[in-house]
């Protein structure tokens, strides 16, 4: 354990969408367990959930998007012309898609990428059903 994490971790919203995924990525999707792989699923899919929400896209956008890597692996879904259904979505998704591609991980990558998209997926989803609750009180 590392006594020198600050816990909870204190990034705001707005620093979280500052971080660059794509180095997150690079280092992280096929990376034995440890730091590099607890900062791509700890702070780089909260980050990739604040980025995606504020761009309006629907958790299960990402998450069909998770199973689709599963199914046939981050090159074809950093093929697909459409990854995310918006435009400015898609955009930031293939670029991520892309930098998972270009680190040739096999079906370990591929694997590890679908389960960071269906992480993200849950965070954004709880982001919304938490903004619809603080709505509703």
């Amino acid at each position: 354990m590392n006594d020198n994490a600050p816990y909870p971790p204190d990034l705001t919203d707005d620093e979280l969408a500052r971080l660059d995924i794509t180095v997150l990525l690079r280092y992280g999707l096929t990376a034995e367990p440890g730091n590099r792989r607890t900062a791509l699923f700890g702070d780089g899919a909260a980050a990739a959930a604040v980025i995606l929400d504020r761009l309006g896209t629907e958790p299960r956008s990402v998450a069909f998007l998770a199973d689709i890597v599963r199914a046939g692996g981050l090159a074809h879904a950093a093929q697909l012309p459409e990854p995310l259904p918006r435009p400015e979505a898609a955009d930031v998704m293939r670029e991520w898609l892309q930098a998972g591609t270009e680190l040739m991980g096999g079906i370990a990558a591929d694997d590890t990428a679908a389960t960071w998209l269906r992480a993200i997926a849950t965070i954004v989803e709880l982001k919304q059903l938490t903004r619809a609750r603080d709505r509703s009180t």
